[in-house]
């Protein structure tokens, strides 16, 4: 297994690589065995490797793609969509993770944020996780057991067992929603970074490659983690900025020993993630059985990067650089394993940069929400005029809802003041009603000409969704006060967060790049064609991977 390590003191790839994969490749993986052409139509790939990268935004694709050198590099050889679109109003990471393995948008796999409120009888004002098994007592978003309950479609990988039920489906990520919503409800192994270990279901069996992967994270986050490398394109962007009471943008991963936090929100984790995916794929010889297998991975550090530093700081240029090398280590180690396998690559939203630096950026419009836009405070200025007490409206940027409290006479009441308050409000672009969302029908055409109506449709749930949906104007940050971990974020429905690279590779590939928008939901159809599944009823398409007049679509 090839290793580049740029210090010392750096990502300890070399670390997670031995301590994952199998003792006899914790050395130097077997040269690759040449991958078979097959005369006339290229055969199928025995396994699929389908990775999100968090927050990965086509912006930050764009200002970096020509910075990369390893793993990256070699995507670029492939079918490059720099213009993907998560179409879809409700950016945040649960519905964009249930976009990519479906072919689904969130209106129809039920996943429509990363929480919505319940309010059936006897659970009057629950908020609700996506990955939450609410079965389980005394359960709620904050305390949970994780659970694939509240995705209502079946994955790729499903799809794949129904057709050949020897597949086998691995899915690892930093957050388990990501490896949830893209493994689905059938998997061989499912495992997530649950904020102290690697964690999967109730009950589910260790495997060795697992064990070690838990030794050795531990082991690393008992030790402090001195500054990484500061590679030399990074210097330009390296400048403090004052964000709250805290200063930013000059930041190298210095970590306390003991703090899995620290470990969590750094390049490190992308890597143990990448480790254990790489372990499970050679210890269970993924892709190389009579059916295709697929290998799922969800790399959380990006995302959480972003939210506590924001995207354009000397923090994120290194986690873009790590995370560059790290896909390198983990193509490599596959490579050694010689199958043939196909590599797609995308987002579940973007997102931009902080309110202070963007105005220090020339861009002086941007700024923080007014406090005074929070449904709570709204709801109770509403309450007083129309003379409810108790909480009137719950929720926050994206999906309110009218309290079960409010008397039932009064609720349209109630629909008609808050639309009428935020409409009048200088930093709202619309408030769409249920009722007005339900009543668009679900778009068509490029992503990039939806009316706001029409994003919402995309998004839109009539069990889970709010009674309106507020959607802030753009370049209006949806966090009030920056604090330590959250100084920026995404969620809206403008291309900033909408917008991602889809990045599709194959040994052998004759590469092209389409600058012209594609969805998503284009992934789990262009897929399912290569592996030769019938699929039917998505709301994607398939995606054209040949350069030539010739097709890897169904005609």
């Amino acid at each position: 297994m090839k290793v580049r390590i740029a210090a010392p003191l750096a990502l300890p790839i070399a670390l997670i690589a031995a301590a994952f994969a199998a003792p006899a490749l914790a050395q130097q993986a077997a040269p690759a065995a040449p991958v078979a052409e097959a005369a006339g139509p290229r055969a199928a790939p025995k396994l699929i490797v389908a990775i999100s990268v968090d927050q990965f935004s086509a912006d930050l694709f764009a200002q970096y793609r020509n910075r990369f050198t390893g793993g990256f590099a070699r995507l670029l050889q492939g079918v490059v969509f720099p213009s993907g679109y998560q179409s879809h109003a409700a950016t945040e990471t649960c519905p964009g993770h249930s976009t990519i393995l479906t072919g689904m948008r969130p209106a129809h796999t039920g996943i429509i944020a990363n929480t919505w409120l319940d309010q059936k009888a006897g659970r009057a004002d629950k908020m609700v996780y996506c990955a939450e098994d609410e079965r389980v007592p005394g359960s709620d978003h904050n305390n949970y057991t994780a659970s694939d309950l509240h995705l209502r479609v079946p994955t790729l990988g499903e799809m794949m067992k129904a057709a050949h039920p020897a597949t086998r489906v691995v899915s690892v990520a930093g957050k388990d929603r990501a490896a949830i919503m893209m493994g689905g409800h059938k998997v061989d192994e499912l495992w997530f970074w649950d904020g102290k270990t690697f964690a999967s279901y109730a009950g589910r069996a260790v495997p060795p490659t697992v064990a070690r992967a838990r030794t050795a994270v531990a082991e690393l986050i008992a030790k402090p983690q001195g500054p990484l490398p500061l590679p030399g394109w990074c210097a330009a962007i390296a400048r403090p900025i004052q964000v709250g009471n805290q200063t930013l943008g000059t930041g190298r991963f210095e970590r306390a020993a003991g703090d899995a936090k620290a470990f969590r929100a750094s390049p490190a984790i992308d890597s143990a993630v990448l480790g254990i995916a790489y372990g499970l794929a050679h210890d269970m010889k993924l892709g190389t059985g009579a059916a295709p297998d697929l290998l799922i991975v969800g790399l959380s550090a990006t995302d959480y990067v972003g939210h506590a530093n924001g995207t354009q700081g000397s923090e994120m240029c290194i986690q873009m650089n790590e995370l560059d090398l790290s896909l390198e280590t983990f193509f490599d180690a596959l490579d050694g394993l010689g199958v043939d396998y196909e590599v797609v690559l995308t987002a579940d939203h973007g997102a931009h940069d902080m309110t202070e630096r963007q105005r220090e950026h020339a861009m002086p419009m941007e700024t923080r929400v007014d406090p005074a836009l929070s449904p709570r405070t709204v709801g109770a200025a509403i309450g007083r005029e129309l003379g409810i007490a108790g909480p009137v409206l719950i929720g926050g940027e994206g999906d309110v809802y009218v309290s079960s409290d409010v008397p039932a006479a009064k609720r349209a009441a109630v629909i008609a003041a808050a639309v009428k308050r935020y409409s009048a409000m200088p930093q709202i672009a619309a408030v769409p009603t249920r009722e007005q969302i339900a009543a668009t029908p679900m778009p068509k055409g490029p992503p990039e000409t939806w009316t706001l109506l029409e994003r919402a449709r995309a998004s839109y749930d009539p069990e889970r969704s709010g009674d309106f949906l507020l959607l802030l104007k753009p370049r209006v940050t949806p966090i009030p006060a920056p604090g330590p971990g959250y100084v920026e974020t995404h969620g809206s429905p403008w291309d900033y967060d909408r917008r991602v690279p889809i990045l599709f590779w194959r040994k052998g590939i004759a590469g092209f790049e389409q600058p012209l928008s594609v969805e998503t939901v284009d992934i789990v159809p262009t897929l399912a064609a290569t592996v030769g599944l019938e699929v039917n009823g998505l709301d994607g398409r398939c995606l054209d991977l040949d350069a030539t007049a010739a097709s890897t679509c169904p005609r």
